[in-house]
C-alpha cells in the first residue's frame, strides 16, 4: 500500500484542528479512510471533496461526488399553480454546527408547502427556499456531538427529521435535535410522514391546550377540525392511544369511517351534520375539552359553543378565514381559552423540547404498532405537482409523501 491513503488522513487532521466543525462534517460525510479513495481536492470554507477512484462508497452516494456537488432538488419557479414546482439542481447543503446532513429517501408534503408555493407562506430568514419540512433517511455527515445528540444518534442511523426548509431535495440539513430515530417496523417512506404533524400535534393539543390537565381532568375530550387530513389522522391516533375520548368533522361519510377506524369515537360530516349539537349530545350536553382547529372564520363562534366550561380551542390554521366574530363574554363566563401558534419560525430548543416529549410519549406507541403512519399515496420526486394538485383537491386521507 502506498502512503497517500495515510497522508490524506494527515492532511484531515490539520484541517480538522484548523478548521473544526468544516472538517470534520466533510469527514463524516465522506467516511474517509484508507481503502475507500485517494483524496485530490479540498476547499475551505465549504470544504467540498471529490475522490479520484470510483468506489463503493462513491456509487453508492453518487450525487457527493458530481463534479459540480449539485443534488436534485424541486424548486418553486415562480409563485403560483402547482406546475411552478419543477426539478432542478441546487448546491448541497453544509451543515452548520448543531447540524447533519441526511441523505433522504422520502420527503413528506404538508400544507405549508403548497402555502409557500403560492406565496403565502414566506421563508424564515436563514432557511433555504426549497420547500419541504421534514425528511426521512440516513446521516451521512455532520455534528454529532453527544451535547446536542439526545438519542445517541450516529453515521449511517436512519432518522426522520423536522426541518425548516428544503425538504424536497436529496439531501437536507438539519438541527440534530429535531431528528428522531425511524422505528424499526417503519420504512422511511412511512417516517417521512411523522415529523411535521406529530410536532404540531404534541405542541398544541398536549403542550398548549394541556389535554388531559384542565378542568375535565384526566378524561377530557377532544374534538379534531378535518380529521381525515395529515394532522387529523395524526391527532385522533396519538389521543385515542393516550386514553382520551375523540371526535373528528371530516368532509365526506368515506372520510368520517376513515376516522372512526384510526380510534374516534365517533365523527361527523360537516356537510350534512352540525358538529356543534353533535359533540353537545355525546357528551350529555356537557360539550368537549379541546378542539383542534386549522379552520378559523366563522368556525370560531360555533366552537366556543360546543366547549365544555374552562374548555381550550388550538388554532393551526386559518383555511377558513383569519377573521371571526365571537362573544367575548362567553369567554369570560366560562373561562375559555383561545390559543395557536405556527411550528416552523419556533426555535431549535422549543422542538428539542418537542422531540423528546415525541420519543418518550409517542415513539413507544409506533414501535408497538399501536399507532401507525397513513400515508395515502407515494409520488416520485419529480412529480411534486401532481402531489399538490392532491393535496390542494383534499381527496386523500392521511399523508402525501414523495418519494427519492
Amino acid at each position: 500500500m502506498n502512503g497517500r491513503p495515510a497522508f490524506a488522513g494527515r492532511f484531515f487532521y490539520w484541517c480538522a484542528r484548523i478548521f473544526p466543525c468544516r472538517a470534520r462534517a466533510a469527514v463524516a460525510c465522506l467516511g474517509l479512510n484508507e481503502g475507500l479513495g485517494r483524496l485530490v481536492f479540498l476547499r475551505h470554507p465549504e470544504v467540498r471533496c471529490r475522490l479520484a477512484c470510483r468506489t463503493r462508497f462513491e456509487r453508492h452516494f453518487s450525487p457527493l461526488f458530481r463534479r459540480t456537488h449539485n443534488m436534485r432538488a424541486i424548486e418553486i419557479t415562480e409563485f403560483g399553480a402547482p406546475e411552478v414546482l419543477v426539478l432542478g439542481e441546487r448546491p448541497m447543503p453544509v451543515p452548520a454546527k448543531g447540524e447533519v446532513l441526511i441523505k433522504v429517501a422520502a420527503s413528506g408534503v404538508n400544507r405549508p408547502d403548497v402555502f409557500q408555493r403560492k406565496g403565502q407562506y414566506p421563508v424564515p430568514q436563514g432557511a433555504s427556499d426549497i420547500p419541504g419540512l421534514e425528511v426521512a433517511g440516513e446521516i451521512v455527515g455532520g455534528d454529532l456531538s453527544e451535547g446536542r445528540n439526545p438519542f445517541g444518534l450516529k453515521l449511517g442511523d436512519r432518522v426522520c427529521a423536522l426541518l425548516q426548509g428544503g425538504g424536497y431535495a436529496e439531501f437536507a440539513t438539519a438541527p440534530l435535535q429535531q431528528c428522531l430515530p425511524i422505528p424499526a417496523n417503519l420504512s422511511e417512506v412511512e417516517a417521512a410522514s411523522l415529523p411535521e404533524t406529530f410536532f404540531t400535534v404534541w405542541s398544541n393539543v398536549f403542550d398548549r391546550a394541556q389535554l388531559g390537565s384542565g378542568e375535565g381532568g384526566p378524561h377530557e375530550t377532544l374534538l379534531v377540525q378535518g380529521g381525515s387530513s395529515g394532522i387529523g389522522v395524526t391527532a385522533i391516533q396519538i389521543a385515542s392511544a393516550l386514553g382520551f375520548r375523540v371526535f373528528a368533522t371530516a368532509g365526506s361519510d368515506e372520510k368520517c369511517s376513515a376516522c372512526e377506524k384510526l380510534g374516534a369515537d365517533h365523527a361527523i360530516n360537516y356537510k350534512t351534520g352540525d358538529f356543534v349539537e353533535t359533540v353537545k349530545a355525546l357528551t350529555n350536553g356537557r360539550g368537549v375539552d379541546v378542539i383542534l382547529d386549522m379552520v378559523a372564520g366563522d368556525y370560531i363562534r360555533r366552537e366556543l359553543t360546543a366547549l365544555a366550561d374552562g374548555g381550550r380551542i388550538a388554532l393551526i390554521a386559518l383555511l377558513g378565514g383569519a377573521l371571526a366574530e365571537i362573544n367575548l363574554s362567553e369567554v369570560l363566563r366560562r373561562r375559555l381559552t383561545l390559543t395557536g401558534s405556527t411550528l416552523r419560525p419556533r426555535s431549535v430548543e422549543f422542538k428539542a423540547k418537542v422531540a423528546a416529549q415525541l420519543h418518550e410519549r409517542v415513539w413507544p406507541l409506533l414501535e408497538a404498532g399501536k399507532i401507525k403512519p397513513v400515508v395515502y399515496r407515494v409520488f416520485p420526486a419529480a412529480e411534486a405537482a401532481m402531489a399538490h394538485q392532491v393535496m390542494e383537491s383534499s381527496e386523500h386521507i392521511g399523508k402525501l409523501v414523495l418519494s427519492w
